[in-house]
């Protein structure tokens, strides 16, 4: 991908003892979060390097993450982060590359708590997560009206990212139900013609990715 280390983060933590201070930067080509609140975070390094993010995500430590734009912000997973380790090997490099993806208990859960974070915002897409999220009786030609009236009552945030770009809807199961029988009631939605199972489009993970 042509000019791609301009798109990438840089992640930076420091541990100081009463012996020794130590100092670790990765560079980070996904992240996701919210002020102070990291969800999502790609980085890649060596051995040692990924090692120590992954003691000190588990030690609920703080980071600096710097954007690409050049803005800078202190950032935490707190309780209870996941983290998954892997190993890519590139041409011209004896030693593979080391990689680790952290995510947070609170994006474990989405949409459990009403808030649902996706890595972009398409409506059909959007649609699409919210009815699998929030166990929703849905249709995929319900996504326009729904969203429409989501983005109309400005429950759609653009949050932090690096590599994507993340949003959360805030919308509870009861809210959306509330909409969609309203929508049926007056006519803007309606119900298959025929019975049988619905259909949903497929959306690759890499076609998301690789928007950005």
């Amino acid at each position: 991908m042509e000019n791609a280390h301009l798109r990438l983060g840089l992640l930076e933590y420091v541990r100081l003892t009463e012996k020794a201070s130590t100092r670790i930067r990765l560079r980070v080509d996904r992240y996701v979060g919210e002020d102070r609140q990291a969800h999502l975070l790609s980085v890649f390094g060596n051995d040692s390097d990924v090692g120590a993010i992954t003691a000190a995500i588990h030690e609920k430590a703080t980071f600096s993450i710097t954007f690409p734009n050049g803005a800078e912000k202190e950032v935490s997973f707190g309780e209870h982060a996941s983290c998954y380790k892997g190993a890519a090997t590139l041409p011209g490099r004896k030693q593979p590359v080391r990689h680790l993806i952290a995510v947070s208990q609170h994006l474990h859960a989405n949409g459990s708590a009403g808030q649902t974070i996706l890595l972009r915002y398409e409506r059909e897409e959007a649609w699409a997560t919210l009815a699998k999220f929030l166990g929703l009786p849905a249709d995929p030609r319900w996504a326009e009206h729904i969203l429409r009236i989501i983005e109309s009552k400005r429950k759609v945030e653009e949050i932090d990212g690096i590599g994507c770009g993340p949003v959360q809807i805030s919308a509870t199961t009861e809210e959306v139900l509330e909409w969609v029988s309203e929508g049926l009631r007056t006519g803007s939605l309606s119900f298959p013609e025929q019975a049988g199972p619905i259909i949903w489009p497929h959306y690759a993970l890499n076609r998301v990715l690789q928007a950005w």
